[in-house]
């Protein structure tokens, strides 16, 4: 009887502890799930864009140009709106005019006071040291003005400025 007893009992904990057939197929049909990313159109894309900060997304459009500086960015337009991509590799000038589909991540870049006053304390010691000539610190400043301008009639502490990281395309 004993024997019996201790049978069933290591009967009995090999099946429990054994994985079940439904949780494997459970399992299986986790990882064959695709996430789909949404779709963003380029006319919405900076009003969307705060929503899917550091998440993927498609976008659609056509290569209106790459960066003739490293060819790591381009812009994608449509008849609505646009958005800059960059990427680690460069993009082949061959896309331009190409309607192609974006995954990518959204980023944002953030305009701040505070960086404003850094940009203009960076912009005050080019201008003295005579890296910036009298024009171009000009310039520059203004720029800054406009960011402030910006922020006080927005009435926000800061501006967001959105692209798109790259993954991949598929020109269409």
């Amino acid at each position: 009887m004993k024997k019996t007893l201790l049978f069933l009992s290591i009967i009995a904990l090999f099946v429990s502890c054994r994985e079940s057939p439904k949780q494997a197929s459970t399992d299986d049909a986790a990882e064959t799930i695709t996430v789909e990313k949404p779709n963003l159109n380029l006319a919405d894309f900076n009003a969307e864009a705060g929503k899917w900060v550091n998440k993927e997304v498609v976008v659609t459009g056509i290569v209106d140009h790459v960066c003739k500086h490293g060819g790591k960015k381009l812009l994608l337009v449509d008849d609505f709106g646009d958005v800059h991509i960059d990427s680690e590799k460069r993009f082949d000038d061959a896309l331009v005019g190409s309607e192609v589909v974006i995954t990518g991540l959204v980023t944002e870049f953030r305009v701040d006071e505070s960086y404003c006053l850094q940009q203009e304390e960076d912009f005050i010691k080019k201008h003295s040291e005579g890296i910036d000539s009298d024009d171009v610190y000009s310039q520059k400043m203004e720029h800054i003005k406009q960011y402030r301008d910006s922020m006080q009639t927005s009435g926000l502490n800061h501006l967001s400025f959105y692209s798109i990281n790259y993954i991949s395309h598929v020109v269409k």
